[in-house]
């Protein structure tokens, strides 16, 4: 018997019947509600008055109340503007920093020749394992002993010297599919390696640079636990450390501003992914094929 599949034309396709299609439809709507409740409640709890914030589970707000925008604006000892060019300034250099010292690691592992470079790799891929609360003591003695303590250099340097292994392992299969050809041609022309880096693999990496962008603009902006324990003046405080200031452990905590602040606190990363999805797709889909 001829398999149906076969039979077909290269026109046609097999119609999933209209039940089906419905009921799929439905059970992705219905779990697309249960996963966006969360964040639809704490949007709706925002302008919600704080005596009824608890007591009801509808989404819609019995009254409009702007109070909570207004007292997590200003209700802290500074401005939570403060806080917004904080994260922003940490996140923006954390983020050059992932990109620049991260591909040239990924560049020298994929491109140069040296004595033990297996070896070196294997030990870079070996350090996603250890978990960050490793290293956290012994960082935090040597950054006490610099003076950077209480300030945003523990945040940001660390960045320019490739320590984020994920994004050089991202950068390598990446670069890897990229012809060695070009490099010949270039050796050919008198290039250096740092202007093979620089002229070429550069300009023929963006999807995978704008990856490593993304996530490390993401992940810096809702990091909480290193400023935490480098920053102790609220002057330097981030989103992240400012929203904690609203939950106090003697019970009078701002929930209705806390909502506010953290409505306002998820635009920026909303907004930064909107612009660049497109390249991250590309990036995630492209790594490690070869062209």
């Amino acid at each position: 018997m001829t398999d149906v599949a076969s039979s077909l034309r290269p026109d046609q396709t097999v119609q999933r019947p209209l039940w089906r299609s419905l009921l799929l439809h439905a059970l992705l709507i219905l779990a697309s509600i249960a996963m966006m409740y969360p964040i639809l409640w704490m949007i709706s709890g925002s302008f919600r008055p704080q005596e009824e914030l608890f007591g009801s589970s509808s989404l819609i707000p019995s009254a409009l109340d702007l109070g909570g925008y207004i007292r997590g604006w200003t209700g802290l000892q500074v401005s939570f503007g403060k806080f917004f060019w904080n994260s922003f300034f940490i996140a923006v250099l954390a983020t050059i920093g992932n990109v620049i010292g991260c591909s040239l690691a990924a560049f020298a592992f994929a491109r140069l020749r040296f004595g033990g470079r297996n070896f070196w790799f294997a030990l870079m891929l070996g350090t996603l394992m250890l978990p960050y609360h490793v290293v956290l003591i012994p960082q935090y003695i040597l950054f006490l002993e610099m003076g950077w303590v209480n300030t945003s250099l523990p945040l940001i340097v660390p960045k320019y010297l490739a320590t984020d292994a994920f994004f050089i392992f991202l950068m390598v299969q990446f670069f890897r599919g990229i012809p060695r050809e070009l490099d010949e041609a270039a050796v050919m022309d008198g290039c250096s390696p740092f202007r093979i880096y620089w002229k070429i693999m550069l300009p023929l990496s963006s999807p995978v640079l704008a990856t490593a962008a993304i996530f490390s603009f993401i992940w810096t902006w809702d990091d909480f636990f290193g400023p935490l324990i480098y920053l102790n003046d609220i002057n330097t405080y981030t989103v992240q450390l400012g929203l904690r200031s609203f939950v106090d452990s003697t019970g009078a905590s701002d929930w209705t501003a806390l909502f506010a602040m953290s409505n306002l606190s998820l635009i920026p990363v909303f907004l930064f992914f909107l612009f660049f999805q497109r390249l991250l797709i590309e990036g995630i889909a492209t790594t490690g094929m070869k062209r």
